[in-house]
């Protein structure tokens, strides 16, 4: 999705400032599926103010400078459901860390072990970010019935979300020593 369309889609959760929706992307209920930088998210929020997507109020502020707040507008809301409404193009992954483990032959054996070490660390981290929430983690209200995480489809994707990243955690906890001792020469195939 472009980031216009992100921009909408952060705002149908409320009004917002810019720096809110940039937070939304870096930590908040976008972080594990999408991304947006400052740099393309206050051109995409003049853009959709100047074509009545979005209303923007101004916030006075102490000592700072004001704040712009942005609402979705009927048009703006029309404007996601199109969106929403287009075929999803596929996913793309993109790690630098999976690039240097892909090519660890190359790298000190250090350097790759560091790198799947802080991946490692990362997606527990990520895990931990996801769990937190919601109440009860996994999706699940603190009774369990899974209800503290708003719609269905926010549950759905939280919970997709826990499962991937439980997945990946496990995997490197339980292939991390091959993947060490094949670097180290111990078990690797000789050449």
């Amino acid at each position: 999705m472009d980031v216009p369309t992100l921009c909408l889609a952060a705002l149908a959760h409320g009004p917002a400032s810019g720096y809110d929706i940039r937070k939304a992307f870096e930590d908040g209920p976008f972080a594990h599926f999408h991304e947006a930088s400052f740099g393309s998210i206050y051109p995409a929020l003049r853009r959709l103010e100047e074509s009545g997507a979005v209303h923007a109020t101004v916030e006075p502020q102490d000592r700072r400078p004001d704040r712009r707040i942005y609402s979705l507008t009927p048009d703006g809301e029309a404007r996601l459901r199109r969106a929403l409404l287009s075929p999803p193009r596929p996913d793309q992954l993109r790690s630098d860390a999976l690039v240097i483990l892909f090519f660890a032959h190359l790298v000190p054996v250090a350097t790759a072990v560091g790198v799947l070490d802080g991946y490692l660390e990362y997606h527990r981290h990520l895990l931990a970010q996801l769990d937190g929430n919601c109440e009860g983690g996994n999706g699940e209200g603190a009774d369990g019935d899974a209800t503290e995480c708003g719609t269905p489809g926010q549950r759905f994707v939280h919970g997709l979300g826990v499962a991937v990243y439980e997945a990946a955690v496990r995997y490197m906890e339980n292939h991390r020593a091959s993947f060490v001792d094949q670097l180290s020469g111990d078990t690797a195939p000789k050449a």
